[in-house]
């Protein structure tokens, strides 16, 4: 797999506009730290790591629903790896205005667009979520 990130997000994706509650994602320190601002910014309901007996680590993601309609309305890989996308801390774009979130990795960790510019910091612009 050349992009775990985006094969992530399509994940979420699908099992959004197919209405699961649960999916499972392979784990990966970076996917659980963009799991942990999806659930913060109250686009997931949780996560969860699974360490079975064989094989690899997983996560479970549990979806948000509000009224029959998934929390996610869309999500969009920014920097891939054919064409990485890096900003500066006055560069950190606004998502629809303020409605959506933009996903960095940073120096500090991965941080979403506000933190980034209230830490003033930049960084590779991972994906924008509305």
């Amino acid at each position: 797999m050349t992009d775990p990130i985006a094969d992530m997000l399509t994940r979420l994706r699908n099992a959004s506009g197919a209405r699961k509650t649960e999916f499972l994602v392979p784990y990966s320190k970076l996917k659980s730290e963009i799991a942990r601002i999806l659930q913060k910014e109250g686009y997931i309901e949780g996560f969860e790591l699974e360490t079975p007996e064989k094989g690899r680590p997983q996560l479970r993601i549990r979806n948000k629903f509000v009224n029959k309609t998934a929390a996610i309305a869309g999500l969009k890989r920014v920097s891939k790896p054919g064409l990485r996308r890096y900003v500066g801390a006055t560069e950190v774009p606004r998502v629809l205005g303020g409605m959506g979130i933009a996903v960095l990795s940073t120096s500090r960790g991965i941080l979403t667009g506000q933190e980034a510019r209230k830490q003033n910091v930049g960084g590779e612009l991972l994906a924008y979520i509305w």
